[in-house]
């Protein structure tokens, strides 16, 4: 346990040395990530499949401003989509639109959601994103957590059913957009995952911020609870088969993840809990303290001594 600790710390001091180096990379390559996913899904558009347009892009997204990277990516999305559907992709320029005005007003710094939500779903670990959203960020990152999955089970419609948007020229528009909005309001598996999505954020973020002993580890196991619960009931309630392998193997992955980013950001000491009282003219407060774990790194110096003609000897140190 003390390795570990001591690999956190250097970690730590790692990152407060290159946060703007790490930080751009990781961008850049969850970027890059999101567009290849996208290019292997729906690469319909010849000019931008492949890693180069997916490498410049991915490298503009390292470097603009929080939210444009999601607005980057969902226009290389409409563009693939376009070639085979151009109403498709103008509900889905429509829904972009919405979830702008409703959402990146108030904390475009989620926005990593969108695109790591249809991401995780390629990587059969999106039970992940939920657990993530819910110890990291607020209430209202339910709404891109939610739009992400919205997006990916259109990629996917988009994907399976290429053949018949594409052959589907001279059916009128109205029965275009009759035939679009009735395929994805039926599409029972993609509501049920909005909703596990949904639940899942609230539960962890509400027992997360409760005054509790090892409450992030509860939020958790209560979160993940809750989406298994939701999936199952869904999946039984409208008849929609899943395979339970590949969800018991998302379900580990997933809480695996949500347990390594608790070690990294929230390692805290129960057993040295004190408890506080303070007072003022007004109000008396009742403080509950929990000290985080903090292991300094180990500073090693070695010592090196070699023997030279005449009996001498040269010392070398080195830090560590």
């Amino acid at each position: 346990m003390m390795a570990l600790l001591v690999f956190r710390e250097r970690l730590r001091v790692l990152y407060g040395k290159y946060a703007a180096y790490i930080d751009t990379a990781v961008r850049f390559l969850i970027s890059f990530s999101a567009l290849m996913a996208v290019s292997e899904s729906v690469g319909f558009m010849t000019r931008l499949s492949g890693p180069v347009p997916a490498l410049v892009l991915a490298f503009l997204c390292a470097f603009l401003p929080y939210g444009l990277d999601a607005v980057i990516v969902g226009a290389f999305t409409l563009a693939h989509i376009s070639v085979v559907s151009l109403e498709i992709a103008v509900l889905l320029a429509v829904a972009m639109l919405l979830i702008m005005l409703l959402y990146y007003g108030f904390q475009p710094g989620d926005s990593w959601l969108l695109l790591v939500t249809p991401l995780a779903f390629f990587l059969n670990v999106p039970y992940a994103v939920p657990l993530l959203a819910g110890l990291s960020c607020s209430l209202v990152s339910v709404i891109p957590a939610c739009s992400g999955v919205f997006f990916y089970y259109m990629i996917i419609y988009v994907r399976q059913n290429a053949g018949t948007l594409t052959g589907s020229a001279a059916v009128d528009i109205a029965e275009k957009y009759s035939s679009i909005f009735g395929n994805v309001a039926s599409n029972e598996m993609m509501i049920a995952m909005m909703a596990a999505f949904a639940v899942g954020i609230l539960t962890v973020y509400f027992i997360r911020n409760r005054s509790i002993d090892y409450a992030w580890y509860i939020a958790i196991a209560a979160g993940m609870v809750v989406q298994a619960a939701i999936v199952f009931i869904g999946g039984f309630a409208f008849n929609v088969p899943f395979s339970i392998v590949q969800f018991l193997v998302g379900t580990v992955f997933s809480v695996a993840l949500a347990l390594i980013y608790n070690f990294l950001v929230f390692a805290v000491d129960y057993s040295r809990t004190e408890y506080l009282q303070y007072e003022d003219d007004d109000y008396y407060y009742y403080v509950k303290a929990v000290p985080k774990i903090a292991v300094s790194a180990p500073d090693i110096k070695v010592q090196r001594i070699n023997a030279r003609k005449g009996g001498k000897k040269h010392v070398r140190q080195y830090e560590e």
